[in-house]
């Protein structure tokens, strides 16, 4: 069986990791260690703080628990395989596979990627701008937890996205709420107010400005919807 930190794309080519964490922050988030699968968050208050000052809370308790019924329906559009990008410790993974649905799990965290293994799941350790396998075979790709943001850049992981994306497939996103603002930042990760990275680029994407770079990828707007607080959409890949 390969191994999933060196894998080979759709073409057969060897695939190492891209811009891979090591001296992982989320070391310092993860550390109960129970039988596998019942790590937890430890209590600590995890951020991304812009250098403008803006702080952007993540939820890391949710990353480890079962999907709330909101997460649930969007899984419930999901057609399979799907690719979970940035998916932490692979909730969203770990649920699709016990309905029976083929999907992986990617994240660049070394920790992140150890603990959704240790929790059985089947994951990736790299980059969404390196070569992955399944090029342009994957039902729908999923980005949830802001991870729309990932790169700072969202027309070019859009268009990334859409290479990945099978004819007929779609990408689930959560954005931020309308009318809040779309943002390009630098954010460094805190843990209890101390900063762990160097800055690295971020974006929020607002709902009512998601249609542009989607547009831009070649993906169509079909669905947008708002559940619990949170807002989400559905892009259709023709």
């Amino acid at each position: 069986m390969t191994p999933l930190d060196r894998v080979t794309n759709s073409r057969g080519i060897a695939v190492e990791p891209e811009r891979v964490s090591r001296g992982d922050p989320f070391a310092a988030v993860f550390t109960d260690r129970g039988p596998a699968g019942t790590s937890r968050p430890r209590g600590p208050t995890v951020n991304l703080r812009s250098t403008c000052g803006r702080g952007i809370v993540l939820h890391v308790e949710r990353w480890v628990a079962h999907p709330p019924a909101e997460e649930d329906r969007v899984l419930d559009r999901a057609l399979g395989p799907v690719l979970d990008v940035g998916c932490g410790p692979a909730r969203h993974t770990l649920e699709l596979v016990r309905r029976g649905i083929s999907a992986r799990g990617l994240d660049s965290s070394r920790e992140l990627v150890r603990l959704a293994r240790r929790r059985g799941a089947p994951v990736l350790l790299g980059s969404v701008f390196a070569p992955l396998p399944e090029e342009g075979r994957w039902g729908t790709v999923l980005l949830l937890d802001g991870n729309v943001g990932i790169g700072g850049d969202p027309d070019r992981l859009l268009r990334r996205v859409r290479e990945l994306t099978c004819p007929g497939g779609r990408v689930l996103v959560e954005t931020e709420p309308p009318a809040t603002g779309s943002h390009r930042l630098e954010v460094v990760l805190e843990i209890d107010g101390s900063r762990q990275t160097d800055p690295f680029p971020w974006a929020l994407v607002a709902a009512d400005d998601l249609d542009v770079p989607a547009g831009g990828a070649g993906l169509r707007p079909a669905e947008r919807w708002e559940e619990e607080g949170r807002w989400f959409a559905r892009l259709d890949a023709p």
